[in-house]
Formats: structure tokens, sequence, C-alpha cells
């Protein structure tokens, strides 16, 4: 066998299982293809596309995997176990993988930076996008990505006459086998004894604690109820849930004030904001429930498998798998979905969300957690 075929061999020093690097290492483990995937976009769709991974790696056995992402979004990525390493879009990182040979590239978003990527690696199969040469428009790269492709040119079927989730789509866009896989997320051993403080401080002597994740990206800014509508929601959970339930304000740092405003007078804890993404990983994991928009917080709580309530206005509901563990909740506008950026119509898609429905939906996913010899919290750590 040939070290430089093994999956943990670098070739500067010995990879941490053992002191030395030979051919008799019994850790030694043979990559028997190269993937690479790209995936430059929104934070929460790069942390749904690791749904991917469990099809890949049936598909193709002994695969080493290498992802390339926003530096800001790297830290999603760490400690995946399905992931040999994760690169940056930076010129350093890129330069890491130029000229190297892969078998496999996945792309799964529509960038015209990825063209640039692709000329500098070789490669022997591409799925999912690609820029087109002579027109540099984005094309599909391979017969299966043509459902996929199709759909973000149709508005009418993107909103209306796909049933199919997001990650089916994808997974069948990279030519592998769509079996509801979950999401690859792991939190370190540091992580979760925080998340265990957290709860126990959250939580006292309560029996559940509901996350209400209060923000999304500046790209869709309607993904949010307002600070008015959070605050109608906490007066109607106080008022219909039985005793005993805590409730957390998650977010970001752009949700900071607005969650003291959100939380004023309200029997609310409020969890940090400016810790950075796995800080809010480990708020999320703290919690049994978590109402979200269609946002980040949503993705996360998916990926930590908590009980999600997810309300959609401007985006499709369809395209979100919840995987048996939540509900979905529509706003009542006429006008659902737009995908819209901008928007002045009055009232706001995120003023007609039924508050009561959101509410019953919580305590229909609490009723399911606490009739369980299990909490959801405690099945990360089993």
């Amino acid at each position: 066998m040939e070290m430089k075929s093994c999956r943990h061999f670098n070739g500067y020093r010995p990879c941490g299982f053992s002191s030395t690097c030979d051919a008799h290492c019994p850790h030694f483990q043979a990559v028997k293809k190269r993937a690479l995937v790209l995936g430059l976009g929104a934070m929460g769709a790069v942390l749904r596309a690791t749904s991917i991974l469990p099809a890949l790696v049936r598909k193709y056995p002994g695969v080493q995997v290498t992802w390339i992402t926003e530096k800001s979004t790297t830290f999603l990525l760490n400690n995946n176990p399905l992931i040999d390493q994760v690169l940056s879009c930076s010129f350093d990182d890129v330069l890491k993988v130029e000229g190297q040979e892969f078998d496999l590239v996945f792309v799964m978003d529509k960038d015209q930076r990825v063209g640039g990527l692709l000329h500098r690696i070789s490669w022997r199969e591409l799925y999912g996008f690609k820029v087109n040469s002579r027109y540099g428009v984005i094309e599909p790269a391979s017969v299966e990505s043509r459902e996929l492709y199709e759909i973000g040119l149709n508005n009418y079927k993107k909103f209306f006459e796909n049933k199919k989730s997001e990650i089916q789509l994808l997974t069948e866009a990279f030519g592998l086998t769509w079996k509801k896989d979950p999401y690859v997320l792991e939190l370190n051993c540091k992580e979760i004894l925080e998340s265990q403080r957290l709860r126990r401080k959250w939580l006292g002597e309560g029996k559940a604690l509901v996350g209400l994740n209060t923000g999304c990206s500046s790209t869709i800014p309607f993904k949010k109820l307002s600070i008015k509508g959070h605050r109608q929601l906490i007066r109607k959970m106080r008022q219909q849930l039985p005793p005993g339930v805590e409730i957390v304000l998650l977010g970001g740092p752009e949700d900071t004030i607005r969650n003291r405003q959100i939380g004023l007078g309200l029997n609310v804890w409020e969890s940090s904001t400016e810790g950075g993404l796995r800080e809010g990983l480990i708020s999320v994991n703290a919690c049994d429930i978590v109402f979200s928009g269609d946002s980040l917080g949503m993705h996360m709580a998916i990926a930590l498998r908590k009980w999600v309530v997810a309300w959609f206005g401007p985006t499709c509901a369809q395209e979100i798998e919840l995987y048996g563990r939540g509900e979905k909740i529509i706003t009542e506008a006429g006008c659902h979905p737009c995908w819209k950026r901008v928007c002045e119509k009055t009232p706001m898609c995120y003023d007609q969300v039924d508050l009561n429905k959101a509410v019953e939906a919580i305590e229909r996913g609490l009723n399911c957690i606490l009739s369980s010899s299990r909490q959801p919290f405690l099945e990360t750590f089993s």
C-alpha cells in the first residue's frame, strides 16, 4: 500500500493516530476517490447541503471530501466527521487545491466564481452547476442537474409546481440517491458541556425550553417577525402553554439590541449573540423546541434535531425538510411566496402569521417531547 494514498497522510508529519508514518500503520485508510464540494452560498444553505454527505459516502465508499465555502461559513463545517478538509474561498486556500486532481466535483451554487475555481483544478466528473465559457452564464453541469437548474428559472414551477425539498433536489442533482438523509453537524465535547450548562441556567426547575430565533440575514429581511410580533407571541405563549416552559431569545450580533427590545419587561432569557456561529449552535442545542423564520437559526435547529416550528412568508415552505420533527406555519398573505428582497406592502407577510397557530404547534411539540421517555436535547449526547 502507498502511504500517500492514505486518508490521514499529509506528507510533513505523523497524522496523530500513529507516531510513525510507514506502510505498516494499522490506521491506514485508502482513499478510493477524491471529491470536492463547492458551496459558496448562504450559511443556512451550506449547512443544509451537508445532508448530501451520507449519500455521497454510500455511493463512493472510501471517498475523501474537501469542501470549499466562504470563510465566515467554515465554522459550521468544523468537526464534521464526513469532511476531510474544510477550506475557504480565500486566495491562500484556493492555492492549496490549485492544480490538484479530483474524481468528483459538486457545485451547489449558481455562482460565477465557480467558473474560476473549476479552471484551477483537474476533475473527471462534474455535477451541479458550471459557467458557460462563451457567454459567462450559469448552466447545468450534468443531466442530473437539469431539474434543479430549471426550477430556478421558472417562478411558477418553483413556487407552486415543485413538491420536492431543496435537499432532495440537490441530492438528485449530484447524481446521488435521496434517502431523506439528515444534516451532518456535530458539536465537540466542550460545546456539549456548555450547552448543558446553559440549559441548566435557563431551564432551572422547568420542564422544557423553547428558543425563539428572532433574526434572519439581510438578504431577505422579511423572514423575521417584527419586534411587536415577537412580543405578542411571547405573551400568547405565557397565556396558553403549561407551567414549566422557559423561553430564550436566540440570534446573532445584528439581533442584540432587537432582542433586548423584544424581551423588555417579559419573562424571557436572552442568549449571547456576540460569540459567533459555534456559540449560536451551543445556544440552539440547549433548547427542546425552536420557533423561527426560514433562516440560519432554523437550519441550525433542524441540524441539531430539535422540534422546529418554522413560519414562511417570502420563501417556499415545501423546500424545507423538517424530518417529521416539527410543523410549518404559512403566512396568510395572498402573495406568498415571492422571494422579493424589497417590499412595501401593508400589512407585511410577517404581520399575517397566525400566532395562535404558532403557539398551538409549539404546544403539540411540547406534548410530543414531554410524553417521550427521551427529550430531543438528550438525543444529541446519546
